[in-house]
């Protein structure tokens, strides 16, 4: 359980300008204080992550808003009204004076408040904004654990509180509301119909002129062992051929029945999309700590409430290969 001094201890890191890993609800979070330059850099040379990658500001309630943006629209009290505190980042028109390492050098911010109580008491406590890319190297498979943070980064993050597991497992929804029509930017476990149907509207599309936005690189949320994705049928074809050939194989598979085949490390999610993202990352991680030659996963289904998870798989695999045949 995380206590008082926990959090005090935590809030004196962030105004010290160092970094503060703490939990919320979709994943871990690196965070360091949004107004302080220096802490921003550090955020970005742990990561590795490039300069022109926004930040995600996360705050402890919408009347925050104002100090980091400067055009509101009426969209944005409905949506946070009916998803705050919760998995939704809101992308709006920065205020003057936000430093352009948070926004990656646009004119526009990414904001949340999370629903996590650690992040709660920690962002009630400092009083401030906190940007807070996930607590892991740029690229790479997300911390939903304490315990996978300091994999990350031992003892080069000032403090880790520790929060346990992340309830929901994978990133926040991004909705664009700095343009003329709200747009999803990167889907989450809130659905564009539940914006669609909270808006009373339909949402644009994301096009070429939409802001960039965290964790929409092509490549991104991967392991370092190449991840295919493709239907259970050619999975067990390809794994079944891999180990003939002598390779080891890593599987996270929707169906508990593994094959009869020595060489094979077998992971059966769960079957529904909130059980498989919560476990998404962690499986990964585990596959990926197997010592295999490539992890095959067998693609979610179509409906749009495996829509996030689809696209993390298919981003965390993007210019993956099987190994060559011997």
């Amino acid at each position: 359980m995380i206590s008082t001094p926990d959090i005090d201890r935590a809030v004196a890191v962030l105004r010290g300008g160092g970094l503060v890993a703490f939990p919320t609800e979709t994943v871990y979070g690196l965070g360091g204080d949004a107004a302080n330059e220096e802490a921003l850099k550090k955020i970005f040379a742990a990561k590795g992550r490039p300069h022109d990658h926004p930040l995600i500001v996360h705050i402890a309630e919408a009347a925050e808003l104002a100090h980091w943006a400067r055009e509101i629209p009426p969209s944005t009290h409905t949506l946070a009204r009916r998803f705050w505190p919760g998995p939704l980042t809101l992308v709006l028109k920065r205020a003057s004076g936000v430093s352009e390492l948070v926004t990656g050098g646009q004119d526009s911010i990414a904001v949340r408040a999370p629903s996590h109580p650690v992040a709660r008491a920690l962002l009630a406590r400092f009083g401030g904004g906190i940007a807070a890319p996930s607590a892991n190297r740029y690229g790479r498979v997300s911390a939903t654990t304490a315990e996978h943070v300091r994999q990350e980064f031992g003892a080069s993050v000032d403090l880790v509180l520790d929060g346990g597991a992340a309830e929901v497992g994978i990133e926040s929804t991004i909705v664009d509301l700095s343009g003329a029509e709200p747009a999803v930017l990167r889907p989450g476990m809130i659905t564009q119909a539940m914006l669609e149907e909270a808006l009373g509207r339909a949402l644009g599309a994301r096009s070429s002129g939409s802001p960039r936005a965290p964790g929409t690189h092509t490549r991104h949320y991967a392991p370092q062992t190449p991840l295919m994705v493709m239907e259970v049928d050619l999975v067990l074809e390809l794994a079944s051929s891999l180990v003939r050939q002598g390779k080891r194989v890593a599987v996270l598979a929707r169906s508990a029945r593994a094959p009869l085949l020595a060489g094979i490390t077998w992971i059966a999610a769960p079957p529904d999309a909130a059980g498989y993202a919560h476990d998404l990352y962690a499986n990964l991680r585990r596959l990926d700590a197997a010592g295999c030659d490539a992890i095959l996963a067998e693609a979610p289904p179509e409906a749009p409430e495996w829509a996030a998870i689809r696209d993390r798989l298919m981003r965390a695999s993007a210019g993956a290969a099987p190994p060559e045949a011997t």
